[in-house]
């Protein structure tokens, strides 16, 4: 069936998809709620209980409301200033209890680092007034692996992760943060019964470590830390964050370098084995479990936002977490999919490398 393009506001171009998917019996359609033309990295809604609002990252380096009723979007003042190379840029946005928390790709000296941000919306919702409370030990001059995603557990205890630069042995290094997955408090503080706090030598932000790229990063419906992360050339991975655990690379992956060869082994005493992993590589990036109930037929299926995939990557898992199906959806779109979310109306809601919101929702 073609696609069909309706214009329905002279500021924006929404498009509207002629196409109905069918997924475990389950029909569901897209919606274009807002087309641009840069990586929209990361997005949060306003409300957890409505739907009307959301703030959008642009990795060059912007932050927008966009209004879902109208689909107008508007730039926000006051955007931190970005090491703008490679896949640095603007990063994740989070929003709890009205903190909006953002990471970003913090120019230093001519060099980059992942950085953490926690401000407020104005009042008249034009502006974004923010201060740095974390700054990560990861400096370095080339634009790779940032990382960076966040999640806030029921605890309140704030998680980001950080790409190891492409500097391969530091997610070993217990002294730089390099290529680790970090436990703070929302003031960027360091928890006392963090797992290296006492650890001579250590960073004692640190939770987990042995990290190549975590691009995305969850708190499922048991309460459990999940993180997505990009391997080489093959090995992406979906990991059971543990308190202080080692997750190997790159002593470790199922990945082999760009030009053939292995790199490490597969497994080693010590390391933790990935809950799942893929060979070729799909490039996850953003990851959500689903819990509305918009999507009765997707209750607790794990979603995955992929790149060189290029389609929306549905899990089932069992109890213990076993796959039982997978299933690409959204292949015929042929987009880089960067991020998704459940929206507090249970739809589900996807950005694009390409500059688009999308939004899924159920047909009868």
């Amino acid at each position: 069936m073609k696609k069909i393009i309706f214009l329905i506001a002279a500021f924006s171009s929404i498009s509207v998809f002629s196409k109905d998917y069918v997924s475990d019996g389950q029909k569901f359609t897209v919606e274009t709620l807002f087309e641009g033309k840069d990586v929209i990295w990361g997005f949060d809604f306003l409300n957890p209980k409505d739907a009307s609002e959301m703030i959008f990252t642009e990795r060059d380096g912007k932050m927008r409301l966009l209004d879902l009723k109208t689909k107008k979007a508007t730039e926000l003042l006051g955007a931190p200033k970005v090491f703008n190379e490679g896949q640095g840029g603007l990063l994740d946005v989070y929003i709890k209890n009205d903190d909006i928390y953002l990471t970003y790709s913090d120019p230093i000296e001519k060099k980059g680092t992942t950085s953490l941000m926690k401000g407020k919306l104005s009042k008249d919702k034009k502006s974004f007034s923010g201060t740095k409370i974390f700054q990560a030990k990861a400096l370095e001059s080339t634009g790779e692996h940032f990382g960076s995603r966040i999640a806030i557990d029921k605890d309140g205890f704030l998680f980001m992760g950080v790409g190891e630069r492409n500097k391969r042995d530091r997610a070993q290094d217990l002294s730089t943060h390099h290529g680790k997955i970090l436990r703070l408090t929302t003031e960027g503080k360091t928890p006392g019964d963090n797992p290296f706090v006492n650890t001579k030598g250590a960073l004692p932000e640190i939770w987990s470590y042995g990290h190549r790229n975590p691009q995305g990063l969850i708190i499922d419906s048991k309460g459990a830390l999940l993180d997505a992360e990009f391997g080489p050339r093959g090995g992406d991975e979906v990991n059971l964050i543990e308190k202080g655990a080692n997750y190997g690379w790159p002593v470790i992956t199922y990945g082999r370098e760009y030009w053939g060869p292995t790199i490490g082994t597969k497994e080693k005493a010590g390391m933790k084995q990935p809950l799942y992993f893929w060979v070729p590589s799909i490039s996850p990036s953003g990851m959500m479990m689903y819990t509305g109930s918009a999507f009765p037929k997707f209750e607790g299926n794990l979603f995955l936002a992929t790149l060189a995939g290029s389609h929306l990557h549905r899990i089932v898992t069992d109890n213990n977490r076993k796959i039982q199906k997978e299933e690409k959806l959204l292949e015929d779109l042929e987009e880089r999919f960067r991020q998704v979310k459940t929206g507090p109306d249970g739809l589900i809601y996807l950005s694009t490398d390409s500059g688009k919101i999308l939004r899924l929702k159920p047909l009868p």
